[in-house]
């Protein structure tokens, strides 16, 4: 496998603890996959912040939206959220993954997440901006959180597509801004079961575009597609366009990074990929410039593979994961986040991702 990636000396530019909880009782737990993007002349992230109470021995507590889950439960009111404490000695309680647990048959995750904005005025060191808010979950179906935002700007306003998660399912929920101060909600633009929604920087034959996946547990598997939007809420027109490979670094499953980059050869996409030990890579696809659901590229090692420390070790070893980016001619500056707990930074040159794409390769 070869790394192509220039990472950031300085990383991880961001770890848990340098960030303060949203509330009073909870602890952040995971740093993760920010949106990127440019706004007053400085560099923006939208880092998903993953939060849950501090641990007692014996059990395990974890965080939900304020009457969005009826139970019988222990639950403490706090703040806009509950607390659900169950002893990991229980015997209808699997535990065994670190981001979600089983209880009596219904799946809870372990943190429940939010959004929240931090800038750089040199793209390395980050704080957060007084006078911008947090964005949480609203109403039953984010009531686990919302998670790994994606930014564009088009038609003169921020779109930020993100993973909207509760017990009725996985999903993509959209707002809108213009200042980062008000957001218009428009709800799941995508439903069950569905994330990794990037959506195009400009349009196409005045069509927005977008790539999602779409999970399937029986027939099919963790696909890349494609869909087509007249406004950029209603989507239609589906096609999948990209698949897993059988004993390659992608096997399992895919999923979008950031918009695709538009270049002279097509449109480039950075995407994740997991094998069957839940390593996550990145690699590159290309796409037709006036027909993005035909790929023609594809990169057959990854360009990225978790081997840094804080990439390997953390809440969620060997991850590397990207949501955004930024590009400066050659230069794509990714932000990452890395072992589901930092947010690093490193650069590409497109060129030579481009040269590292197979075109012979069977896509």
């Amino acid at each position: 496998m070869k790394d192509i990636a220039q990472r950031f000396a300085e990383n991880p530019l961001l770890a848990p603890t340098d960030l303060s909880p949203s509330r009073e009782g909870l602890s952040i737990t995971c740093l993760l996959n920010p949106g990127v993007f440019t706004f007053e002349q400085k560099t923006w992230l939208i880092i998903r912040v993953a939060e849950r109470p501090i641990q007692r021995e014996g059990f395990i507590s974890f965080p939900i939206l304020k009457d969005s889950k009826k139970s019988n439960l222990d639950k403490i009111a706090s703040g806009g959220i509950e607390i659900m404490e169950l002893n990991l000695n229980d015997p209808e309680l699997e535990a065994g993954d670190p981001r979600v647990i089983t209880y009596k048959g219904a799946d809870f995750l372990t943190t429940l997440s939010h959004l929240r904005l931090v800038c750089s005025d040199d793209g390395i060191n980050f704080y957060e901006p007084e006078g911008y808010p947090l964005l949480h979950g609203e109403g039953m179906l984010e009531s686990f959180g919302i998670e790994d935002c994606r930014v564009v700007f088009l038609d003169g306003r921020y779109l930020l597509s993100f993973t909207s998660v509760s017990d009725n399912g996985v999903g993509v929920g959209l707002r809108t801004t213009k200042n980062w101060k008000t957001f218009e909600t428009h709800g799941m633009i995508i439903p069950p079961h569905n994330k990794d929604c990037a959506i195009f920087d400009e349009k196409i034959n005045g069509q927005f575009y977008a790539l999602h996946r779409p999970s399937s547990v029986d027939i099919g598997g963790n696909y890349i597609w494609l869909a087509q939007s007249p406004d950029g809420i209603h989507w239609g027109k589906h096609q999948c366009i990209l698949k897993t490979r059988k004993n390659f670094w992608d096997s399992i499953r895919i999923g979008a990074g950031g918009s695709p980059v538009k270049t002279d050869k097509g449109w480039l996409e950075i995407y994740h990929g997991a094998n069957e030990n839940n390593q996550y890579c990145l690699g590159a696809f290309l796409m037709d410039i006036d027909n993005p659901a035909k790929v023609i590229a594809r990169t057959t090692d990854p360009i990225m593979v978790p081997t840094e420390k804080y990439e390997v070790s953390g809440f969620f070893g060997n991850v590397v994961f990207t949501n955004g980016h930024l590009v400066n001619g050659d230069r794509l500056t990714i932000y990452y986040g890395a072992s589901d707990e930092f947010v690093c930074g490193a650069e590409f040159s497109i060129k030579e991702i481009i040269s590292a794409l197979n075109f012979d390769h069977h896509i």
